[in-house]
């Protein structure tokens, strides 16, 4: 009788895709408190291990593993986590969750930027805390994102849907990509340009990128320079795409319209003077947190692990 494959959740799967499944495996959870020590235990002799973006996944959890794992299956659709060269060398097959997220993280986007522009956050402490004494025409004024220039930065799924969301909005698009992409163009009316361009002429900036050594603090101190003063920086990519220093000196002194962020560099602390400055709308990582993306999410790291475990290619393959 052969053995049950070993599939261990470094922390945790949804429902949706433990249901996939079955009896026929042997599933470890180590839960939403488990520690990097708690993982270098846990994933000996596993078959398939199960990441998320909180997960740093590098050669010691690898070796610790043993030969016998084939898969790290990513619960995100980013993949930065993952030491991508230590599992190549071993022969471990990465995925992701790519696609089902798309429309969920587009919309809090959205959000973000609505919110940010408008400073709800403040209005609502404000209310909450009985300072309003009724209509004042010079208080609780925001931006306006009708007539105004968004400036998506990556033109990639989330991006593209991002930019498509606002169109009844009536604004104005500036991209950057490493490719053009003519089908945006065309749709959307938008402009490729380079960074500063961008950063120089958006009312809003929004960021999509993926994390690496190329695009970590993309916004910074000498690039917030370059944006108006009363930009709206909006950030659902990848923490470390922000210097949240500088953006929060910039908020304090004027420098930058509002900021609408989902991520942040060393998650889940957040930089107090981050949490102190104005005009900033602040949520913890919860772009793809809708019923319906999470499910979906679940259920493709289970098809990715069912399927390489019975020999079959992958589903959604990270490279």
């Amino acid at each position: 009788m052969s053995r049950k494959q070993r599939i261990v959740i470094l922390r945790e799967l949804l429902q949706a895709g433990l249901d996939l499944l079955g009896e026929q495996n042997e599933v470890c959870l180590g839960g939403l408190g488990s520690t990097p020590e708690d993982w270098l235990n846990l994933v000996r002799g596993a078959d398939a291990i199960v990441a998320d973006p909180t997960v740093p996944v590098g050669a010691d959890l690898l070796d610790s593993a043993g030969s016998d794992l084939k898969l790290v299956a990513n619960f995100a659709v980013g993949y930065d986590n993952v030491d991508l060269d230590a599992c190549a060398e071993r022969g471990v097959v990465v995925t992701n969750t790519p696609d089902v997220l798309t429309d969920a993280t587009a919309e809090l986007a959205v959000a973000l930027t609505l919110a940010a522009a408008r400073d709800v956050p403040a209005a609502e402490r404000s209310l909450r805390a009985g300072e309003w004494s009724g209509w004042d025409p010079a208080a609780y004024r925001g931006f306006e994102l009708t007539g105004s220039t968004v400036g998506v930065v990556g033109m990639g799924r989330i991006g593209r849907r991002y930019a498509e969301m606002l169109r009844g909005f009536g604004v104005e698009y500036l991209y950057t990509s490493r490719r053009a992409r003519e089908e945006v163009e065309v749709e959307l009316g938008a402009r490729r340009v380079g960074l500063n361009q961008l950063l120089a002429e958006a009312d809003v900036v929004s960021l999509h990128l993926s994390a690496n050594d190329e695009t970590r603090h993309t916004i910074n101190r000498e690039t917030i320079r370059l944006m108006k003063p009363s930009a709206v920086l909006v950030n659902t990519g990848r923490g470390a795409l922000v210097d949240s220093s500088a953006v929060a000196a910039a908020l304090a002194e004027g420098r930058l319209g509002a900021a609408g962020l989902d991520v942040y560099e060393g998650e889940p602390e957040v930089p107090p003077e981050l949490l102190d400055a104005p005009r900033t709308t602040l949520t913890p990582h919860i772009g793809s947190a809708t019923f319906r993306a999470r499910d979906r999410m679940a259920e493709l790291v289970a098809r990715n692990i069912v399927e390489v475990l019975a020999g079959r290619d992958p589903v959604t393959p990270v490279g």
